[in-house]
C-alpha cells in the first residue's frame, strides 16, 4: 500500500503566476527541475501536488490518487485535509462517478458539482470544480492528479492545457525516480547476495558457483526470495 503523507503549505515557496507562453514555459522548466530534484517517488508526488496549486489556473487544492478497477480509490498525496476527505465522499466504492470516465479519457472536468449528476460528494465538501488528469494508466490501475476549486467553472481550456503539460513532467519525473530507486535496490541486493555467497564459500569450502547454487536451491526449497534468504544469512553471520 502506497505511503500516505500530507504536504504543509509552508513547505513550498510561493510561485509566480504567468500570462503568456514564455512565462508558462519558464514556470514549467522550474517545476521540472524541482520534480527531478526529489529523491523518492513519494517526495516527487509531495512536490507535484503543491506545484499543481501554484501552476494550474484556478486550483486551490490538489491531490494524487490511485484507482484500481473494482476497488476503492486511495489518495496518496494531498495538499490539505479537504482533498483527503474526497476519498470517503464517493459512495460505496469510495470514488465519485466522474472518476470512471478516466479509464477512457486522459482528462475529466467537473464544471459545477452542484449542477452535475454525481457531483454531490464534491459539493458536500464545498468543492465546486475539479480537473482530473491521468499520470499513469494500465488495465488495472490509474494514477491521477486532481486539482479542485471552491468556485464553479474554475478550470477552462487553458487550465486543462497547462495541466496536461504539467502532468507530462510529473510522469517523467516519477518514471525517472522509480528507475533510480530500482537500480539502487538492485545494487544493494547484488551486494547482499555476494556477501551471503562468500559466507557459504568459507563455511562449506566450496567455490562461488556452488555457493550461489546452494543459495538458489535453499530459496526454492524454503519458498523465500533469494534476497531475503541472503539477508538472513548475513544477519546470522554478524550475530555473536
Amino acid at each position: 500500500m502506497p505511503k500516505r503523507f500530507v504536504v504543509p503549505a509552508s513547505d513550498f515557496p510561493e510561485s509566480p503566476r504567468f500570462q503568456g507562453d514564455f512565462e508558462l514555459a519558464e514556470a514549467l522548466t522550474v517545476a521540472a527541475r524541482q520534480l527531478h530534484d526529489a529523491a523518492t517517488p513519494h517526495s516527487t508526488m509531495h512536490t507535484a501536488v503543491q506545484l499543481a496549486v501554484h501552476l494550474l489556473p484556478g486550483a486551490e487544492h490538489a491531490g494524487i490518487s490511485v484507482l484500481e478497477r473494482g476497488r476503492h480509490r486511495r489518495t496518496v498525496s494531498w495538499t490539505d485535509e479537504v482533498v483527503r476527505a474526497v476519498d470517503g465522499s464517493g459512495g460505496d466504492h469510495g470514488q465519485a462517478p466522474y472518476w470512471e470516465h478516466l479509464w477512457q479519457a486522459p482528462v475529466v472536468r467537473v464544471t459545477d458539482s452542484e449542477a452535475e449528476d454525481g457531483g454531490g460528494p464534491l459539493a458536500g465538501l464545498g468543492l465546486r470544480s475539479a480537473l482530473a488528469l491521468r499520470l499513469r494508466a494500465d488495465k488495472r490501475r490509474l494514477t491521477v492528479l486532481t486539482a479542485y476549486s471552491r468556485k464553479p467553472r474554475a478550470f477552462d481550456d487553458a487550465a486543462t492545457r497547462v495541466g496536461r503539460l504539467f502532468t507530462a513532467h510529473v510522469s517523467l519525473a516519477l518514471d525517472s525516480v522509480t528507475v533510480r530507486e530500482q537500480l539502487t535496490e538492485a545494487m544493494r541486493t547484488r551486494d547482499l547476495i555476494g556477501q551471503a555467497t562468500g559466507i557459504l564459500m568459507e563455511r562449506l569450502n566450496i567455490d562461488a558457483a556452488e555457493a550461489f547454487d546452494s543459495l538458489v536451491r535453499a530459496s526454492q526449497r524454503e519458498n523465500i526470495k533469494l534476497r531475503d534468504l541472503a539477508r538472513r544469512l548475513v544477519d546470522m553471520d554478524s550475530t555473536p
